[in-house]
């Protein structure tokens, strides 16, 4: 996901999203751990997009203090 969709999202949204991500990645960790991970780009992927996300919420809340 683009860092200009994520901008366009709702708070609520935002968090839903970051908590779905969370989950995945913590499903592709199990799975790294049992070895049966099918493309190991995806931690690095979901990573960044969990990054996204947080900077999006944190720009989000310092705009709504100003």
């Amino acid at each position: 996901m683009k860092f200009k969709d994520i901008v366009n999202l709702s708070a609520q949204e935002l968090l839903e999203k970051e908590k779905t991500l969370k989950e995945q990645l913590s499903k592709f960790t199990y799975q790294r751990y049992s070895g049966r991970v099918e493309k190991p780009h995806n931690f690095r992927m979901l990573r960044i997009a969990i990054a996204r996300v947080k900077t999006a919420l944190c720009q989000l809340t310092l705009a709504k203090k100003k």
